[in-house]
């Protein structure tokens, strides 16, 4: 079994920045994939980034030049360092991380962060 725990958000103003923290706790033997993900209110959850296992990094449109993801595992974990945060932005940021555990691969979410974008 896999533990997702995610951090860091609050409440910023347009232009603001933020640092997501998700960490992965359990019997995890190999950390596969890494992502974030993000629901605003109403609409469906999507894609934000992503990390493979050798650091390759994919990321929406919409956060591309904004958002960096990073991850370390030894410490097993993942980091979404968010700038230049715009209204849209915000919404319930969700970390995602598939892991061979001992007893088998497991894909496993976090509760999520709400990130909120105000003026």
């Amino acid at each position: 079994q896999v533990e997702v725990v995610e951090s860091g958000g609050g409440s910023v103003q347009p232009g603001e920045s933020l640092k997501l923290s998700c960490v992965a706790s359990g019997t995890i033997v190999y950390l596969h994939e890494m992502a974030w993900y993000r629901q605003a209110p109403g609409k469906q959850c999507e894609l934000v980034a992503t990390i493979t296992s050798d650091s390759g990094t994919i990321y929406a449109d919409f956060v591309k030049g904004r958002f960096a993801i990073q991850r370390d595992d030894v410490a097993r974990s993942l980091y979404l360092y968010m700038s230049y945060l715009q209204l849209d932005d915000t919404g319930v940021y969700y970390c995602n991380v598939r892991a061979t555990t001992k007893t088998g691969e497991i894909n496993s979410w976090g509760q999520g962060t709400q990130v909120t974008v105000s003026s």
